[in-house]
């Protein structure tokens, strides 16, 4: 296979599946794979409302900005919270992936929530066609983390899965091909990021940036106890002088501001299980439990999960791209039927 700049000339017109994260965007498309994976940030100008950075460039930007200058995520809680920006994002995403060719409109698969509502689905879906999709068909994040992760969906057998992703996560019993049980929880990456952000100034009066919470989330986070702790210094704003204070936290620390949220994870995966036949929960006890998105990688959560369920847990190959692996294998599989206007939420 040639370079990406290669494949992507080849790109214009084909259909795509797409994982529009709270977190990050993923595009796949049909014939060539994933080929964009950026975050869901667009930096605009205030005063105009045109967009000035979209994806890694305006990642760079929060918490830099001058006044008229900010930085959006325009998802929050894995639904659309500004249109336009979305749309502008999405937009700009499609016109990366295509290199600006010419071609007829791609149709696209789009990955929601499974708790989402009929009014905010279509949001997703004008929002995709206003950006230039010839169609938009909806996927359920449950049924696409699945089929990613490789679980048998269409068997007469019970498959777990819980997407603990940017905005929300998913927690999804599946059996021959439908969803039995799920809930939708609109706790993820992001509340975990904001208890850090809670922790540190009711304990430390110091004012963290949502880029230095993610952070310390990623080097310093966890579910459970590590074999080995460790401490690091953790730089921010005195909320008393205003000025700049650096303090020294233990790994011991972050996971206490952690518990919060990360037991209401396990509370939503218990209540599932708690919800589901008694034959479909005996196959779970068999076959485990699949975890993915990006808060599988939370240091410990597979053992805490694993040790509050009692039953096994495997976390997916590649947590981070599972639904958009998953809803490209739906892309790829319903590639004729799309046309004819399915919907698959």
């Amino acid at each position: 296979m040639g370079s990406l700049s290669t494949m992507l000339g080849a790109v214009g017109g084909r259909d795509m599946a797409v994982d529009l994260g709270t977190a990050n965007t993923l595009i796949y498309v049909r014939g060539v794979g994933i080929v964009l994976e950026e975050p869901s940030v667009v930096a605009i100008n205030v005063n105009t409302r045109r967009p000035l950075a979209v994806g890694v460039e305006a990642k760079r930007m929060i918490g830099r900005t001058p006044n008229h200058i900010q930085a959006i995520r325009p998802l929050k809680d894995g639904v659309i919270a500004d249109f336009d920006v979305c749309e502008e994002m999405l937009r700009y995403f499609i016109h990366k992936v295509t290199a600006g060719r010419w071609g007829p409109k791609p149709r696209m698969v789009i990955c929601v929530p499974s708790g989402i509502t009929g009014v905010e689905q279509r949001a997703v879906r004008d929002a995709a066609e206003f950006a230039g999709a010839r169609e938009a068909v909806v996927i359920e994040e449950p049924m696409a983390a699945a089929l990613g992760a490789g679980l048998p969906i269409n068997e007469a057998l019970g498959s777990m899965v819980v997407d603990i992703g940017g905005g929300t996560t998913e927690v999804a019993i599946i059996s021959l091909g439908g969803i039995v049980v799920s809930r939708s929880l609109r706790i993820a990456g992001d509340e975990l990021d904001n208890a850090i952000i809670d922790y540190a100034k009711k304990e430390y009066s110091l004012a963290l940036g949502e880029r230095t919470a993610e952070t310390i989330k990623l080097k310093m986070g966890s579910a459970h106890p590590l074999v080995e702790e460790f401490e690091a210094e953790v730089r921010g704003r005195d909320l008393v002088t205003g000025l700049p204070k650096t303090i020294v936290a233990t790994t011991e620390e972050v996971r206490q501001a952690l518990s919060e949220p990360v037991s209401a994870i396990i509370d939503a995966v218990k209540d599932t299980l708690d919800g589901a036949p008694a034959e479909l929960a005996a196959d779970i006890m068999e076959q485990g439990v699949v975890i993915t998105g990006g808060g599988a990688l939370l240091n410990g959560f597979r053992q805490r999960l694993e040790s509050e369920i009692g039953m096994p847990i495997r976390v997916a190959v590649d947590p981070l791209q599972t639904v958009v692996i998953g809803s490209g294998m739906y892309l790829e599989a319903h590639r004729h039927q799309l046309a004819g206007g399915i919907r698959a939420s």
